[in-house]
């Protein structure tokens, strides 16, 4: 019964002083771990402090007791900070979840060197390491060899540098150029696969929700391939079906992307200047919903509505959604009978509709979408566009949509309208309300710029084309502007819009289309009706304030007349700012102590001296030793919180 005691003294005793070890080893760090964790910190201390003692046993117990308690905390503090560096806490969800991470550690491992032998296939592997800007020439080689590999890559990569072909403000011409031309091609997947999806979205096989289904699919993308079908009541649909493995593979795509942006941003001038995190984030967000249908379905009904919301008699069509048959995974539309924008310049040559007629509708229905309602289709290349029979034209693939509210359509319609006057002081009010703007800014050298760029672009003679949203946009990155995502979506869609509109009439002016278009809405807006409503419905958001106008009015009337009004300027009233200062003067002082104590242990041991606590050591060594061990605990937590991850 003794022993038994005994042995639960000091199983209970060890537990003690390992749960100690952790959380003394955790609070001097500041960090939050797992119990895994803190078990192996707690095991690796404590038997590091178990050897340094085993020399030392002549040493009398309690002296010997503090170093080891010593030694234990510093080494807990020293392997808890490297493995937060690391692996920080959070990223591997604790043993229980330790093999799943291990998996997919090789299966990312398997990725990366696909995909770094697609780009070395390519002829991309000595621009990998970075280095200097490239010259003309070499961006020129670049580029091509770039977009293919995207293209190998598969529809992550894909959709990424569709992305990027609209930042104007990010890349140079050549790569905007190449890049615009990214198609999204993949060979059809089996039949069985497709089959199992139907199945597993619809709750039964094809042959039952269908009178007729082509197994054939007549477009194959990375993500989803189409296939046209029947319905019981005889209608002509076309049916969606993501592919099985889309979403496992965009997963893993877009943890190496966020990888490699997280690291761009903290390593790199540049990364930090464009945000890349926030990019990385904002694409991720638009991928995850392109994956799903049933927003794609919403997509497709907002537009439709967005269509007859800025004209009644357009000239293109947006099918039918039947939302009964769509799900995550399928989604299910009109059957659109008609020919590919890049595939009907003969049947136009042939007495069809009017080339001009055509692209101009092409062209207001897409600025009706942006300037009237916020919504619009963020893709219309020609392979989203169909001629159908009646002279209509249709507009297909809606996973792509942009959305901008009403201040941003005021705001865009207020740029057209500078340019159309020539105006840099109202373009450069107008670009700065666009986008991001930074705390710092010179406004007076952007609008000698912008005037520069007016004058170079919309002088008389001149026919503004592509290279002037490269022109506007490498301004824009010059003075540290940030392009918003949604407003990058916009020239995006108008840049697209216009290779579409090249295939009906070449040349066609889209700047200076898009310019009358400004100036007619903007008489739209001034005409006694339209502005009546404006008026009414600003008045009526005004109304809240105005209620509470009059007695702020008399407070402070009041105030004045008491000669009780004062100003209050408090410095560092942001939270945020007093948490950062705290931390800044915690971190000095810790630092300042931990070299103070240093230096009088130091001292210590050359004096030496004092009671012989055993044959090689005094207690002036002693307190010499025990004061390092405390200041080499200060000064590494203080190491840990500049280096840390979260800091």
């Amino acid at each position: 019964m003794n022993t038994a005691v005994l042995v639960l003294l000091a199983a209970l005793s060890l537990t003690l002083l390992l749960t100690g070890l952790a959380s003394g080893a955790r609070r001097l760090l500041g960090i939050e771990i797992g119990k895994g964790r803190a078990a192996l910190t707690a095991a690796v201390g404590l038997t590091a402090g178990t050897l340094v003692g085993l020399p030392l046993r002549d040493v009398q117990p309690l002296a010997l007791l503090t170093l080891e308690i010593g030694v234990s905390l510093l080494v807990a503090m020293v392997f808890l900070a490297a493995t937060e560096v690391l692996i920080p806490s959070g990223t591997v969800r604790g043993l229980v979840g330790f093999p799943k991470a291990v998996r997919r550690r090789f299966a990312r491992t398997r990725r990366y060197a696909r995909l770094s032998r697609i780009f070395v296939r390519h002829g991309l592997g000595r621009f990998l390491t970075g280095g200097s800007r490239r010259a003309p020439a070499e961006r020129a080689v670049l580029a091509p060899s770039l977009r293919l590999a995207l293209e190998e890559a598969g529809v992550t990569f894909v959709k990424l540098g569709q992305v990027m072909s609209t930042r104007y403000d990010l890349l140079p011409q050549e790569f905007i150029d190449e890049l615009s031309t990214l198609q999204d091609r993949a060979t059809p997947g089996p039949w069985e696969s497709t089959a199992q999806v139907l199945h597993e979205e619809l709750g039964a096989p094809a042959a039952e929700v269908f009178a007729q289904f082509d197994p054939e699919p007549v477009a194959a993308g990375s993500i989803a391939q189409v296939h046209r079908a029947r319905l019981h009541s005889g209608e002509q649909v076309a049916v969606k079906v993501q592919r099985a493995t889309a979403r496992a593979i965009v997963a893993d795509d877009l943890d190496i992307l966020y990888r490699f942006a997280s690291k761009l941003e903290h390593h790199t001038d540049w990364g930090r200047s464009v945000g890349a995190e926030a990019l990385a984030e904002g694409f991720a967000t638009s991928l995850h919903e392109e994956l799903d249908f049933r927003i794609e379905a919403r997509n497709t009904l907002s537009v439709a509505a967005a269509i007859e919301q800025s004209t009644s008699d357009s000239v293109i069509k947006v099918p039918e959604v039947h939302l009964d048959l769509t799900s995550r995974r399928v989604l299910v539309t009109e059957w659109m009978e008609g020919v590919p924008l890049h595939s009907v310049a003969d049947l136009l040559d042939d007495g069809g509709p009017d080339r001009e007629a055509l692209a101009q509708a092409m062209l207001d229905c897409l600025l009706g979408q942006i300037m009237t309602s916020g919504v619009f289709h963020a893709d219309p290349h020609p392979g989203n566009l169909l001629l159908l029979p009646d002279g209509h034209l249709g507009m297909l693939d809606f996973g792509a949509v942009g959305r901008i509210d009403r201040s941003l359509r005021s705001t865009l319609r207020g740029m057209l309208l500078a340019l159309h006057r020539g105006d840099p002081a109202g373009l450069s009010d107008a670009l700065i309300e666009l986008v991001d703007r930074p705390e710092q800014v010179d406004e007076r050298r952007l609008e000698r710029a912008l005037g520069r760029f007016l004058a170079r672009h919309f002088a008389p003679g001149i026919k503004p084309d592509r290279e002037m949203f490269a022109d506007l946009f490498t301004i824009v990155a010059r003075h540290g502007i940030t392009v918003p995502p949604e407003i990058a979506a916009v020239f995006r869609a108008l840049a697209t819009m216009e290779g579409s509109l090249e295939r009906l009439v070449p040349g066609f002016d889209i700047v200076s289309q898009a310019r009358s278009f400004a100036v007619t809405q903007h008489l739209r807006k001034l005409r006694p009706e339209t502005l009546g409503r404006s008026v009414t419905e600003e008045l009526l958001s005004m109304v809240p304030m105005l209620r509470r106008l009059p007695r702020r009015i008399e407070r402070i009337g009041s105030a004045i007349e008491g000669g009780q009004l004062t100003v209050g300027v408090r410095m560092f009233q942001d939270p945020e700012d007093r948490r950062f200062l705290r931390s800044l003067v915690h971190d000095v002082l810790l630092a300042f102590l931990g070299g103070v104590i240093g230096l009088v242990g130091v001292q210590l041991l050359r004096t030496g001296g004092g009671p012989r606590i055993s044959e090689g050591l005094g207690l002036f060594e002693l307190f010499g030793y025990n004061l390092l061990l405390i200041s080499c605990v200060l000064v590494l937590r203080v190491l840990f919180m500049m280096i840390s991850p979260r800091r």
